[in-house]
């Protein structure tokens, strides 16, 4: 086998300044004759030629083509390929690897973006999340943002209208109040700028092309005046960040709050409040109401206490313990006289015993709603309301969110739920 005695080295940037190259670098650039730029680097490195070198060099200026990688192979001796950052994190590696033998690649990574982003915000990166949707789609983008990771990077493509986009997907999954939304651009170059946007307003035109986004969750104490009366975004709620199921996602927690058809006095029991989304929007309806919520799971009454706060409502009880456990002790004798019951969150045994259990209790016109996601419970649970007297209707609730990708929309599902409510005919 011939051996390969030309080397491609690859030397990422992320300054024009020749003094800030490391010594090893500066004399490797002096000595080697071709070196490939991108365009908007051109200049500035013909420069370092000109002011630290009388040796002849010949430039290629690049793009990520075809044409480079047969630049490349044309040349008979080493040559000098100039990146961003790390020419392996989102860069020009991975085509190189893709075109020459490794033995032909020498990397000198500098810092990447990120690095350099979360360095100028003074916060730490360790646990942050970032996508690219340079040349892709949105879509991974969007999966990640619906995990709400406290602080998120994206790297952009100027081409595809990139932070258009960013911001029309935060204000379409209702996460305009959740991020500050950051624009590093031309990070560590001469004429670097860091500047945050208001989601709700249009972006500037004199934004760079070389630019990163950063998402960093924002510390906010919501008050009840600053949120509707009906309809409350789902991040009005505080949730567990890695329990997103204690949450009734808001097109759902609206048909329930119809289908119980809300009076305005009397006590409702939310029995697998999570949160306590569904309980807690009923008492901002109707302020009259008892609300007494019951979540086994710790750390749910503080958290329903939160939500309570801000949404400036005061539950009648909060149980952070097991619906069985109550039955057992005998200890609500208070909530037997509930008019409306939400069922959510337990196994379907006890969903039957809490049936059974108050249903002895409840009078002409009383609810009883229980939202699902397990269709092979429904056929128990029916027969079971309408043999203790309620007249029963089953929906099924699938909604859709448009999203904005680059050529358009596309419709995004929410997880589908089977909603069963019953109504008290005797």
């Amino acid at each position: 086998m011939t051996q390969i005695k030309r080397k491609v080295h690859v030397i990422g940037i992320n300054s024009f300044e020749f003094k800030e190259l490391p010594l090893k670098l500066q004399k490797l650039f002096i000595k080697t004759e071709n070196i490939a730029v991108p365009k908007p680097y051109f200049a500035n490195i013909k420069l370092w030629a000109k002011n630290n070198t009388k040796k002849e060099k010949l430039f290629f200026a690049s793009r990520s083509d075809k044409n480079l990688i047969n630049w490349l192979k044309s040349q008979k001796t080493d040559v000098i390929l100039f990146s961003r950052g790390d020419p392996l994190w989102f860069g020009i590696g991975r085509i190189l690897l893709d075109n020459f033998s490794k033995e032909e690649l020498s990397f000198y990574p500098s810092n990447t973006c990120l690095q350099l982003a979360f360095s100028k915000l003074k916060i730490s990166w360790q646990e942050a999340v970032y996508v690219s949707i340079h040349g892709r789609d949105s879509t991974k983008f969007i999966e990640t943002l619906k995990s709400k990771p406290p602080s998120l990077a994206i790297i952009t493509d100027s081409n595809y209208n990139s932070l258009e986009i960013i911001q029309k997907n935060l204000l379409e999954l209702n996460l305009d109040n959740f991020y500050d939304f950051w624009i590093c651009e031309e990070i560590g170059f001469e004429n670097e700028k860091i500047r945050n946007f208001n989601l709700k307003e249009k972006l500037p035109t004199d934004i760079s092309n070389l630019n990163i986004a950063v998402l960093l969750k924002r510390k906010r104490d919501i008050q009840g005046n600053a949120i509707p009366l009906f309809g409350l975004k789902d991040d009005n709620f505080k949730t567990f960040e890695d329990r997103p199921n204690l949450l009734t996602k808001r097109e759902v927690r609206i048909q329930i709050l119809a289908d119980l058809e809300l009076p305005e006095n009397g006590t409702i029991l939310d029995i697998g409040a999570g949160c306590g989304s569904i309980g807690l929007e009923a008492l901002k309806l109707r302020p009259n109401l008892k609300l007494v919520c019951i979540d086994k799971r710790i750390g749910s009454k503080e958290l329903i206490s939160e939500n309570a706060r801000r949404l400036g409502v005061v539950p009648q009880d909060i149980f952070e313990e097991d619906i069985n456990n109550l039955i057992k002790s005998n200890n609500i004798n208070s909530l037997r006289k509930a008019r409306r019951i939400i069922i959510g969150g337990c196994d379907k045994n006890t969903k039957l015993l809490i049936i059974n259990e108050f249903s002895r209790y409840m009078n002409f016109g009383d609810i009883i709603t229980i939202p699902l996601i397990d269709i092979q419970t429904i056929k128990e649970l029916r027969e079971n309301l309408k043999e203790n007297d309620f007249e029963v209707n089953l929906n099924f609730i699938q909604t859709y969110k448009s999203l904005s990708i680059s050529d358009g929309i596309r419709m995004d599902p929410n997880n589908p739920v089977f909603l069963l409510k019953g109504k008290k005919i005797i």
